[in-house]
């Protein structure tokens, strides 16, 4: 994908903001419970920067566990659809590669589906410059999980159909080197879990996904009606369990 390419995908959130809320997995409690396993510190009274926050659906499950979070969001459509749902949350315009920050300022900088959308080179340091010391840089990705075989068939199908199709998978190849360039390792824990959604709101999620996004609406709409035959043929009673895998990656600066 070329950078004009991955700028136009990275914007195209905005016009499905509601559509991104409503329909997007959340997290399990024990993505948190492991976060602060590997952060060495409960959430409950931490200064976190979410960065790429989207519509907040990570932002509120981290203040709901007592942080103090202040939410990082490039696109003006997330930020409002943001603010309209919670309006508690403090929001700022910015990126992962320039943070509005002050330097140590935050006990922990997290990412939720959103660092792929950085250049790590610029996007560490820039965390490691807002924390304090002993802070985390924590990622996370929640992929539906492909050994599922209608999970591996649709990704098939999609990528046929879909000319910028792509399955974010979770690594730490993309900034283990900016890391270890600072004397960083990161810690990492795996969690499996899956949610039970119509096919309707299966359809939405993946409408929601900046590789349709970016397509004007005439050149979705067959793409979504194939999909759903495909899975009413398979799931005749109408109801998908997604299974997921969600990785995460927190590294710890010294204290």
């Amino acid at each position: 994908m070329t950078d004009l390419q991955q700028r136009a995908h990275a914007l195209s959130f905005g016009p499905v903001a509601e559509q991104y809320d409503a329909a997007r997995p959340t997290y399990p409690a024990e993505l948190f419970d492991e976060l602060e396993r590997l952060a060495g510190r409960p959430l409950a009274g931490a200064d976190v920067v979410d960065v790429g926050a989207g519509t907040g659906i990570a932002t509120r499950l981290l203040a709901a566990r007592g942080a103090r979070v202040l939410a990082v969001e490039p696109s003006g459509g997330m930020a409002a659809r943001l603010r309209a749902v919670s309006p508690e949350i403090a929001v700022v315009k910015g990126v992962g590669d320039d943070l509005p920050c002050h330097d140590d300022s935050a006990d922990l900088v997290t990412y939720a589906q959103a660092f792929h959308w950085t250049d790590p080179e610029c996007s560490v340091p820039e965390a490691l410059r807002v924390l304090r010391p002993g802070g985390s840089l924590a990622l996370w990705w929640n992929v539906k999980d492909r050994a599922e075989g209608w999970i591996a068939d649709q990704e098939q199908r999609l990528a046929k159909a879909l000319p910028s199709y792509h399955f974010y998978g979770s690594s730490l190849t993309a900034f283990a080197e900016p890391l270890a360039a600072r004397g960083l390792q990161a810690g990492t824990a795996r969690l499996h879990w899956a949610r039970q959604v119509t096919v309707e709101s299966h359809l939405a999620d993946l409408g929601s996904r900046s590789y349709f996004a970016v397509l004007p609406a005439e050149q979705q709409a067959p793409v979504l009606a194939a999909e759903r035959a495909a899975l009413l043929a398979a799931h005749p009673d109408g109801v998908l369990t997604e299974p997921y895998v969600l990785d995460l990656f927190v590294a710890r600066t010294a204290a």
